[in-house]
């Protein structure tokens, strides 16, 4: 499916194929703010959230700077975002409407799985970076024990957790999950090296686990102590998301 038929597919279709964006800004995603804060400054940045969905980063980033940006392949959600934001377009990852060397951060989030063209994604997320500028890659991790982003059953389209799908050799991989992509760490290295940057951070992370917590608190609570934890140990492989920030190297003169 080309992005042009992207644009005009069914909501369900959309859904599937886009990813559902987040909507509601709670712990999970202020976690991941937290992150991208530890590593790469914001104030008075400017900021070009690719893939933005309804805005939920932009109008975060608007905290740190007026200068934060976002685009998306749904014009439905593009409208919606624009309704409270300013600088909200409607453009593919491929095809990104900026000029060379425009922003000072970049971010990617859970959103390199599913594009047409994710080499050419991550070329342009660098070619619109400044010399010195921070590419933020959330994606799918494929060592994770549950595919998130539900299944294909010749046909039918089943959305759940479905464990250990992510561990099958990627031609039945594709078979059931041919709507998106999850990554190796080494996948996404290679992606980066192609398009000339420098990896300064890569890790994997856990979920936010919002909806447990909401449910069940306590048990939400436990999860997050021991996944948490978990994080700064060999058992970081298995997070359900890598999280990596690149440098775009000055030019040679």
């Amino acid at each position: 499916m080309t992005a042009a038929e992207q644009l005009v597919a069914s909501p369900e279709t959309k859904w599937i194929n886009l990813g559902h964006p987040s909507y509601v800004w709670r712990f999970g995603q202020e976690r991941r703010l937290s992150l991208i804060r530890r590593y790469v400054p914001l104030n008075r940045r400017r900021i070009l959230d690719v893939g933005c969905g309804i805005g939920t980063y932009v109008r975060r980033f608007r905290d740190f700077t007026d200068d934060a940006y976002g685009v998306d392949i749904d014009r439905e959600k593009v409208e919606e975002a624009s309704r409270y934001l300013p600088n909200i377009s409607v453009a593919p990852a491929e095809e990104l409407p900026f000029p060379d060397g425009d922003f000072d951060v970049v971010l990617l989030h859970e959103v390199l799985e599913h594009v047409v063209d994710d080499s050419q994604a991550v070329l342009e997320a660098a070619r619109v970076l400044r010399p010195g500028g921070h590419l933020v890659i959330f994606a799918p991790n494929r060592l994770y024990p549950f595919e998130t982003h539900g299944i294909y059953l010749g046909r039918r389209y089943v959305f759940r957790l479905v464990p250990f799908v992510n561990y099958l050799p990627d031609r039945l991989r594709r078979f059931f999950c041919p709507h998106v992509r999850a990554y190796t760490a080494g996948d996404l290295r290679k992606l980066l090296e192609r398009a000339s940057l420098k990896v300064t951070v890569q890790t994997c992370i856990y979920p936010g686990f919002d909806n447990i917590a909401a449910r069940h608190p306590a048990f939400g609570n436990l999860l997050r102590r021991l996944l948490y934890f978990a994080e700064g140990t060999w058992l970081c492989r298995f997070g359900l998301s890598h999280f990596i920030v690149a440098a775009k190297l000055p030019s040679d003169p």
